[in-house]
């Protein structure tokens, strides 16, 4: 028996290249999110990228609407890459991307991918023709592209065909069933229509997207069965705060268990002038917490209970927390490997000990009627105890020394 538990092998994808990032081939999984400014407001969306790629995300879309969002794109990337921000952007593209991308051969250069939408891309006898030009250009340019079906937007010729020929049948499916089936056909004939045109399929990306987390589910496992393209995941539509949250952590941590997914997406409606960097921040969480990658330190802490009526823990916790985050950008570039790092606060005796032991470094408060004393656990062992009115502060200041013995000498060997 294995000592530690691990989620199915990953589904066995082809590599696609996406700029600078790598994904689908076994690669990690890719963090991606979006941007909400106008794209045309150069400014703005200079801004929000470059929050967005502080923030974790390896790749940010970008709205490709109109004619003034086309021709701002290659500025756009032209002021990223003056400020030192790399990331790869993608144009999202619905109805006139055939145009837009023909019209501005500056914007077809800058972006690294192209999202198409088979449900929006054309209609009729101009379906084929637009899909077509874009997937042209894409291979022109040598840029990878998405192919994204969403239920939202779906193939109403494609959903009327399925549903007539299932209606037909001795025992036919239910709606829902069929919906799933219609998402799945739009994306794999799509691609299958890329290639004919000469996309390789290692430029090619496929997502279903629902906002249903058991369709999601569903769709995504007979996605995975039928082929093996590069796999984009998102809830599309999630939602608001924990709503959101806790959906596509249910739907994309199901999925990644199962080793389908390549790049993830928690699309979250952010609160009016909310920090859309949170969608970054909870799709890097899904994947730490599920073992797949590190991003931050974690903090463990425990929930609180009637032992534990002080709220000393729950700030000492807060602050680790806050200062990991804030101070992240500068500990990548001095202390490599410090995303490795665990750190628990605990709040009584009861589990506080053994929690902390677990830990590289924690700490374990006094409890309601417990000694006024806090012992602190350094890999594994007991260290010294904290006691006085500065216990969080000599806790932070133990932890800034940890950090500096265990990682900063591989920062000093890195720069030598």
């Amino acid at each position: 028996m294995s000592d530690i538990a691990g989620p199915a092998p990953r589904h066995r994808t082809v590599a696609v290249r996406v700029g600078s990032v790598t994904v689908g081939g076994g690669a990690p999984v890719v963090v991606q999110s979006m941007t909400n400014t106008d794209t045309a407001d150069i400014d703005g969306t200079v801004a929000q990228v470059s929050a967005l790629a502080r923030a974790g995300s390896e790749l940010v879309r970008i709205t490709v609407d109109r004619d003034e969002a086309a021709a701002a794109v290659p500025r756009i990337r032209e002021r990223l890459d003056r400020i030192g921000i790399q990331v790869p952007l993608v144009g999202d593209f619905h109805y006139i991307g055939h145009k837009l991308l023909a019209d501005h051969p500056g914007c077809a250069e800058a972006l690294s991918k192209y999202r198409i939408n088979p449900g929006n891309v054309g209609f009729k006898d101009k379906k084929d023709r637009q899909f077509g030009a874009i997937v042209e250009l894409a291979a022109k340019h040598g840029k990878a592209v998405r192919i994204g079906a969403n239920w939202g937007s779906l193939d109403q010729e494609l959903l009327t065909h399925l549903m007539d020929e299932n209606a037909r049948l001795p025992n036919p499916a239910g709606a829902r069933a069929i919906t799933r089936e219609a998402l799945i056909q739009s994306a794999l004939g799509s691609a299958q229509r890329a290639e004919e045109i000469g996309l390789g399929r290692d430029r090619i990306i496929l997502s279903a997207k629902v906002s249903n987390v058991q369709d999601l589910i569903a769709v995504y496992q007979d996605l995975a069965r039928r082929s093996d393209y590069a796999i984009h995941l998102g809830l599309t539509e999630a939602g608001m705060g924990s709503k959101g949250i806790v959906a596509s952590s249910a739907a994309l941590g199901i999925l990644l268990q199962q080793g389908i997914g390549d790049t993830i997406r928690v699309s979250l409606t952010p609160e009016p002038g909310g920090d859309r960097s949170l969608e970054v921040k909870v799709a890097q969480e899904i994947l730490q917490t599920m073992g797949f990658r590190t991003f931050v330190p974690l903090v463990a802490a425990c929930p609180g209970c009637g032992r534990t009526t002080s709220t000393v823990f729950q700030e000492l916790a807060r602050d680790i927390q806050d200062w990991i985050h804030v101070s992240m950008p500068d500990w990548k570039r001095t202390y490599p490997g410090v995303e490795t790092l665990n750190v628990a606060v605990m709040g009584c005796i009861v589990n506080g000990p053994g929690e902390s032991k677990h830990a590289d470094i924690g700490i374990s408060l006094p409890g309601t009627g417990e000694t006024p004393s806090a012992p602190v656990f350094i890999d594994g062992k007991k260290a010294l105890t904290l006691r006085g009115p500065a216990i969080a502060q000599d806790f932070k200041s133990l932890v800034g020394d940890y950090i500096e013995r265990r990682y900063g000498q591989l920062g000093r060997d890195a720069a030598e």
